[in-house]
């Protein structure tokens, strides 16, 4: 059955879930906070800054006005960066029809207050299902068509199986699962690690150093998690090992390549302009790193990037700093 959605985010993400949504037969109002892409969009057919040579079908309508992208609805998607998600909710308030559902793609924290963003989401829309998206993707391969597999999680499972639907094709595979907590975690932890397998291979460090931060990191979300009561299962699934394999080995990653630029030498500010989309992880080393301490859990691989990213630490001090580290028991954290 062909529904009616709202995207917003016109990036590469909020781009390549549009154009999934449309290949199953569905009409897309595409929302962006830039109106001059917007309008490009409109006249050539093309994204002008993201995913630039695929063609947007005639089923995705790119949208100037808000309310405009609302009307008619029948479930919103939010694919925008963590640090405009808490602004994006407020500009919905009052605008969004009720018990429309509302599933975000946003990988992240809350900047405000550390917390969890179906959280924040809760708390902004009250009387709307909410569900997230996640999993090991990178919009350009989503957006060609090439097989993906990633979950979709919300407490109501009817919900979740509904809006799974409108989503897969066999192209693009989704699971579904009751863990947001999990689903969450996994998608915002892994961009600090992959920030650290690029710092790694930056200073030349090899292989078996970043097998070896892909597995413990998979410890720090894994030690995270049971503090905040996520399933196990999920930070071993696809939102969570499944995810930080991709940002980490993969030089798509914006993640990785920052990390790389970091690790050769290069400022944050000058890889920020070359990779030329947000870096979630450089903010989410942050606010994790708040989070832990928080909650007493130690992150070492995690604090160390976020002490690199605050400027309190150099990335080879930082990599000394965590061999020095007093050896224990693998698994008696």
């Amino acid at each position: 059955m062909s529904r009616r959605y709202a995207v917003l985010g016109a990036g590469s993400w909020g781009t390549a879930l549009a154009l999934v949504l449309a290949r199953n037969g569905h009409h897309v109002q595409l929302w962006g906070h830039d109106p001059e892409a917007i309008r490009s969009m409109g006249a050539t057919g093309y994204n002008p800054r993201y995913l630039t040579e695929i063609p947007l079908p005639a089923a995705i309508q790119p949208r100037i006005d808000l309310p405009s992208a609302l009307q008619g609805i029948d479930a919103l998607l939010i694919a925008v960066p963590s640090s405009a998600f808490a602004q994006t909710l407020q500009k919905l308030a009052g605008q969004l029809p009720a018990a429309i559902p509302v599933i975000w793609a946003t990988k992240g924290l809350d900047a405000a207050s550390g917390g969890l963003l179906h959280e924040l989401a809760r708390q902004s829309l009250p009387d709307h299902p909410l569900a997230v998206l996640s999993g090991p993707t990178f919009a350009r391969e989503v957006a060609r068509g090439l097989p993906t597999a990633v979950v979709l999680a919300s407490h109501d499972q009817a919900i979740a199986q509904a809006l799974s639907r409108d989503f897969n094709d066999e192209r693009f595979r989704v699971y579904t699962s009751g863990d947001l907590v999990g689903v969450e975690l996994g998608g915002a932890v892994k961009n600090i690690l992959a920030i650290a397998t690029g710092i790694a291979d930056g200073l030349g460090f090899g292989a078996n150093t970043r097998a070896g931060l892909i597995t413990r990191g998979l410890a720090e979300v894994r030690r995270l998690g049971a503090s905040l009561g996520a399933e196990d299962r999920t930070l071993t699934g696809l939102a969570g090992m499944g995810d930080l394999i991709l940002t980490c080995t993969d030089d798509q990653s914006r993640n990785r390549r920052m990390g790389l630029a970091l690790g050769r030498g290069e400022s944050i500010t000058a890889a920020a302009e070359t990779i030329g989309e947000v870096v979630e992880g450089v903010r989410t080393a942050g606010e994790v790193g708040v989070l832990a301490r928080r909650l007493a859990v130690e992150l070492p691989i995690c604090q160390a990037v976020e002490a690199i990213v605050l400027g309190r630490e150099t990335p080879m001090g930082a990599a000394i700093s965590l061999m020095e580290r007093q050896p224990g028991a693998e698994f008696g954290d």
